[in-house]
């Protein structure tokens, strides 16, 4: 990943994220230590299977840490209130139609940290993302994926 990059975030989502990394360090960091202190007190560390696993959930939870607080310092706002509705940019709701199929899809393009295409946002710099961005209602794009090309049609712009 890119360290320079910037993410793009609405206020809420920079909440939610500034809440999570509060939360892992506060209760997440206790909880690992508390384990710790519980294995320790087992006695042999060289045979303790507790003790190794919460060392390594320690070390995990601190990479976690590490790359939220990252995201957090390379994350600039959105408001949503200023999104255009001209052309595909971040944070804007689009809606397809799979020229083949006649398929109609709802999209959100989004930063890479916040994709979750079960949701349909999708990442600006996906396949799809990457072909959306900057056209205008009416404007067909050609996408190609694993399965094949798809042909899109904007059909809405919205925020």
């Amino acid at each position: 990943m890119d360290q320079t990059s910037k993410i793009y975030v609405t206020k809420q989502r920079l909440a939610e994220i500034e809440e999570e990394v509060r939360q892992l360090k506060v209760h997440g960091r206790k909880e690992v230590a508390q384990r710790i202190a519980e294995a320790r007190a087992q006695g042999d560390l060289s045979e303790n299977a507790e003790y190794d696993a919460a060392r390594e959930e320690q070390g995990l939870l601190e990479l976690r840490i590490h790359k939220m607080e990252e995201v957090l310092a390379r994350s600039v706002i959105i408001d949503e209130n200023n999104i255009s509705t001209d052309k595909v940019g971040i944070m804007s709701r689009v809606t397809v139609i799979n020229q083949k199929t006649g398929k109609e899809n709802k999209y959100q393009i989004v930063s890479q940290e916040d994709a979750n295409f079960d949701e349909g946002r999708i990442s600006m710099s996906s396949p799809i993302g990457k072909a959306l961005l900057n056209k205008k209602v009416g404007e067909q794009v050609q996408v190609k994926v694993p399965a094949g090309v798809l042909e899109l049609k904007i059909t809405e712009i919205g925020k």
